[in-house]
């Protein structure tokens, strides 16, 4: 008997159920769900709900000697171990001025670990996540596509081939703000798109 395949959704939409991002989310994954062949293992991540804590002081100076002591069965380690393990990955986050919102970066600080998310050697590093593909759903309320200033989508891309994993997507809706009386068209657009990401989500 095969195991089922391990999601992991990151939600990292500040706004909660308000948020337009996680609109675009639950469209995929009521789709996903729909036309899923088989039972599959789902866990969601509401990281605004959740007391993440950057790596300053004693926090950090723990983390460091855990590392240094080759110790990475602490519990801290938990959320950087899961990470690691989950066969796909999504994530949702609005652009936040010009990147994505604190508590992700927040949380991306907490799973990026020497040894468990990543490796070094004397050739330099790579990637030990299990996820064959990151899926990333985020609105912008200006127009930057794929522009010097976005660094949101960007960011994450870099993050998949330090972590090791071979796909990266991005689903996007952007300028509602600039051009609100088309917001509905726009987000009609990306929901679609979500849908239509869900429905062969498992082709791949």
């Amino acid at each position: 008997m095969e195991d089922k395949t391990t999601i992991l959704m990151i939600n990292g939409c500040i706004r909660g159920p308000q948020s337009r991002s996680w609109r675009l989310a639950e469209a995929f994954l009521q789709s996903m769900r729909a036309s899923a062949p088989a039972p599959f293992s789902y866990t969601q991540l509401d990281l605004a709900q959740m007391e993440l804590k950057p790596l300053t002081g004693p926090f950090f100076e723990e983390r460091q000697r855990f590392l240094e002591e080759n110790d990475r069965t602490h519990p801290r380690f938990d959320l950087a171990r899961q990470f690691a393990r989950a066969d796909r990955i999504l994530v949702a986050a609005p652009f936040w001025d010009l990147s994505i919102p604190a508590v992700l970066k927040l949380y991306i600080e907490n799973i990026s670990l020497d040894g468990i998310t990543f490796g070094c050697n004397a050739e330099g590093m790579y990637g030990m996540c299990r996820a064959q593909d990151m899926l990333f759903f985020t609105t912008r309320g200006g127009f930057y596509g794929d522009g010097p200033m976005e660094q949101g989508a960007r960011y994450l891309k870099a993050l998949c081939e330090m972590f090791g994993i071979a796909r990266f997507c991005c689903i996007a809706a952007e300028g509602m703000d600039f051009q609100p009386e088309r917001e509905e068209a726009i987000m009609a657009q990306a929901l679609e798109e979500a849908r239509e990401a869900g429905r062969h989500y498992w082709e791949h």
